[in-house]
């Protein structure tokens, strides 16, 4: 199942729900949303800093997590980056490939 890493900042109305329900209130929210999309948390914690949020999330596709990228962004909430995380396997595959390119200029 694809992996994928959620960097989050909270905006000033998403900090003051956190301060509402907790951060164990946040993570049965995320738990809900990821699992009723086929997907589950390997790991969330929170941070300070310039991310208040880092997860590690398995979905069943890319396009579960833009669904949920949209939509949580939609919120105002929060600002949020995925990134998709790839096995060693998976780069040993692609590091197998031919790809055929040329430089621009050459």
């Amino acid at each position: 199942m694809p992996k994928f890493l959620i960097q989050a900042t909270y905006t000033p109305d998403g900090a003051k729900g956190l301060l509402k329900e907790g951060a164990s209130g946040r993570r049965a929210a995320v738990d809900r949303v990821v699992s009723d999309l086929g997907g589950n948390i390997e790991a969330m914690y929170f941070a300070f800093g310039e991310d208040d949020l880092v997860c590690i999330i398995d979905f069943p596709d890319a396009v579960s997590m833009a669904a949920v990228s949209l939509t949580v962004k939609a919120s105002g909430a929060l600002h949020t980056r995925a990134t998709p995380l790839l096995t060693l396997d998976e780069i040993d595959k692609a590091a197998r490939r031919q790809v055929t390119f040329r430089a621009p200029g050459t």
